[in-house]
């Protein structure tokens, strides 16, 4: 294991995130909310402790192996929501404690979305700022950004590549260097993000929301500058903004620049996972506007509609915004809301979840040997636009799903054990595993009145959500230290 070169890598990377620091104490001095101190303070704290780090390791340029790709993504992840924290908590306006800023801060870099402030619409504007750009940044990922930007680490980038990427096919490259996938992906996140804050502002938003929202729409994230979240601003315009750009980003990127590099749509139709995703988002929504509608719950059908196919759209993505409090709605709705968030958005999106893409596959594996019953000597390939899955991948979904399944009731009966009712803790393993923020029962408005201990286990859940648990088991394994 060459340490060095992950020390090396590791400092410049917190280097790189101290300067994020400043653009919300820009925005402060802005707005005149004398709430800079904070974040000045953040920056030169991570700033020293990443070029302590990097100085004496400085000259040690080695090609990255796969194992090590694997440790720099999850201790850059695990350090990042540590050092995230710091401004958080040297800010006298919020007063909160150290696991509560680090729960925040890793829940806006993984674009979770749960939260443990209370009275967002009282806070000064660069904490407001600080908090979307959190999830912004770790929307897209911040070790595609760092591989993108930063030639500087004199290392092969395809490692932090593939232990960042969510999704079971890791090794699609829209360009022949990794480099400039990166970059690729990146400039379609940003024009995405002016795009959306654009649409916002023109919906009714002003440009300090417009902006604040955009960053987690786009990163799929959740945080919001008001307490109501989307329900705020009581506008179907700019719920209707919010849906289109959520389903785009809750979209595989690579579609988004084939068709711009085609100037096609029919490249949408044309992917299984997105037909599903289509699909599944339709049929969601009738069903939830459907039982609205007939139960009264809304005085009109417009009202039942625009609730209906904001809260599908949000929750299914795993983006989190609410514009009412769908756990009251009745009966069966709730729940199903949550379920959906377990299939989740596309692969190569920025949403959380197990991914649509798994979930087909899962579903024509299932197929497949229901055939077999019927066919014992047939031989029934499963493909993916038409084409052969290999085998390995399958075992690989199987694996994955098998895994998702221990650790997720692992970590709910851990959180029965410190007492939290069976609703509650459920909710909030699915709420923070599949990085959708929001849950039932006890969190379903905050985490705010959780035991530490239980915030300090879904730190672990969201990070094992953004980093699809293997990242994370890999490097917890005794196998992996072996030599």
């Amino acid at each position: 294991m060459q340490l060095s070169v992950i020390q090396r890598i590791l400092g410049l990377l917190l280097v790189v995130f101290s300067f994020t620091m400043l653009p919300p104490a820009f925005v402060g001095w802005i707005y005149g909310d004398l709430s800079i101190a904070p974040f000045i303070k953040g920056f030169l704290l991570v700033l020293l402790v990443g070029a302590v780090m990097w100085f004496p390791v400085r000259d040690k340029k080695r090609e990255l192996r796969l194992r090590e790709g694997f440790l720099v993504v999850v201790l850059f992840w695990v350090v990042l929501g540590v050092s995230g924290a710091a401004p958080l908590m040297f800010s006298s306006e919020l007063q909160i404690s150290l696991v509560d800023a680090v729960f925040e801060s890793i829940s806006g870099l993984t674009t979770t979305g749960a939260t443990v402030i209370v009275g967002l619409d009282d806070l000064p504007k660069s904490i407001l700022f600080y908090r979307q750009q959190l999830q912004w940044l770790g929307g897209m990922g911040i070790i595609v950004l760092a591989v993108a930007i930063l030639p500087i680490l004199g290392v092969g980038g395809i490692q932090l590549y593939r232990a960042e990427t969510p999704g079971p096919v890791k090794d699609s490259k829209l360009t022949p260097r990794i480099k400039g996938t990166a970059k690729l992906l990146w400039i379609i996140y940003l024009a995405f993000t002016i795009a959306c804050a654009l649409a916002y502002y023109l919906a009714g938003m002003d440009a300090f929301d417009a902006i604040s929202h955009s960053f987690s729409t786009i990163a799929i994230g959740g945080f919001s500058t008001h307490d109501a979240s989307m329900g705020y601003f009581s506008s179907h315009a700019i719920e209707l903004v919010a849906v289109v750009f959520m389903l785009l980003s809750g979209a595989n990127f690579s579609l988004h620049f084939i068709a711009w590099r085609s100037l096609s749509l029919k490249t949408y139709w044309a992917d299984s996972e997105f037909r599903l995703y289509g699909l599944a988002m339709l049929m969601l929504t009738l069903v939830v506007l459907a039982y609205l509608y007939f139960m009264h719950v809304y005085g009109s059908f417009s009202e039942s509609y625009f609730n209906a196919i904001f809260q599908v759209v949000s929750i299914a993505t795993t983006t989190g915004f609410v514009t009412t409090d769908y756990s009251h709605w009745p009966g069966f709705l709730p729940v199903l809301l949550v379920f959906a968030s377990f299939v989740g958005a596309s692969a190569g999106s920025t949403g959380g979840g197990m991914k649509v893409v798994r979930v087909l596959l899962l579903f024509k594996q299932g197929w497949r040997e229901v055939m077999r019953l019927i066919h014992p000597n047939a031989r029934i390939a499963i493909k993916l636009n038409r084409k052969p899955v290999d085998r390995s991948v399958i075992q690989a979904v199987w694996g994955f799903f098998s895994v998702y399944v221990v650790v997720f009731v692992a970590l709910m009966l851990i959180l029965m054990a410190t007492d939290m009712d069976q609703v509650t803790a459920f909710s909030a393993v699915a709420a923070t595993l599949n990085n959708l923020g929001p849950g039932l029962g006890d969190v379903a408005s905050n985490f705010k009145d959780i035991s530490d201990f239980s915030k300090w286990l879904l730190c672990l859940s969201m990070l094992m959500g953004r980093l699809e648990i293997f990242t994370l088991l890999v490097v917890l394994t005794p196998a992996f230290w072996r030599r």
